[in-house]
């Protein structure tokens, strides 16, 4: 089997051969791009299973290409973030055009390697055993990592998949932000705003087929009848 190929697009060159390197140790293949033209004939070649993305890199930025990927032929893939800016709405910018996690510059090559194996034991681990998960006209199945709304395919991202496939196997139960974090990103640590925007995506998405409930104090919950809200 083919290794994993990640493209790692940032204008500076340090950075890009430090990640590589880490990468690399980790037995990936790495592809490197300086700037978002560059970045763009990666990503079009199909055979990228992950991109870091620099959001201040030369145009198209990251965010950009982030946009054009969810817009595109393979909207699926998985993008992480990278971002000088550390202010939380600017890390909830690049969540909401689609990024599945994102990292604030300067940060851990090896933090960032953790992350990009996290991301990809979601989209290329071992199949899951279940075979349909419902919830009205919503079907999931989690092997084909598919999604559709009465028969219509609903795109989503590698982390809205896991976190509907996550609501859907544990209806009616509440569920923390921390909780979240740790049972569908795989982390200890982190800004809950993720969170928060992911849901946000999730209920855009599934219109009103959504029973994602906000239970004040609480966290969320996939339909529990209670009357609790289900909008932020």
């Amino acid at each position: 089997m083919s290794a994993v190929r990640i493209l790692i697009a940032d204008d500076d060159p340090v950075v890009r051969e430090v990640v590589r390197r880490y990468l690399e140790r980790d037995g990936m293949e790495v592809a490197e791009a300086a700037d978002g033209v560059q970045a763009q004939r990666a990503l079009a070649g199909g055979d990228i299973d992950l991109a870091v993305l620099d959001v201040m890199m030369p145009a198209p930025d990251g965010l950009a290409l982030c946009r054009s990927v969810r817009e595109g032929e393979r909207p699926e893939t998985p993008i992480i973030m990278l971002t000088a800016l550390g202010e939380e709405e600017d890390r909830v910018l690049g969540l909401t055009a689609g990024a599945d996690d994102y990292l604030t510059k300067p940060f851990s090559p090896r933090e960032l390697a953790l992350r990009v194996a996290s991301v990809l034991r979601r989209t290329h681990g071992p199949a899951p055993t279940a075979g349909v998960l419902r919830s009205g006209e919503i079907r999931l199945r989690p092997a084909a990592r598919t999604a559709d709304i009465a028969g219509r395919p609903i795109s989503l991202t590698a982390r809205e998949f896991d976190l509907l496939c996550f609501l859907l196997a544990n209806q009616r139960r509440v569920f923390s932000r921390t909780e979240l974090l740790a049972q569908v990103w795989g982390w200890d640590f982190g800004d809950q705003s993720t969170v928060t925007v992911h849901v946000k995506r999730l209920r855009a998405k599934l219109g009103d087929t959504h029973r994602i409930e906000t239970v004040w104090g609480r966290g969320y919950a996939w339909g529990t009848g209670t009357g609790v809200d289900r909008a932020e």
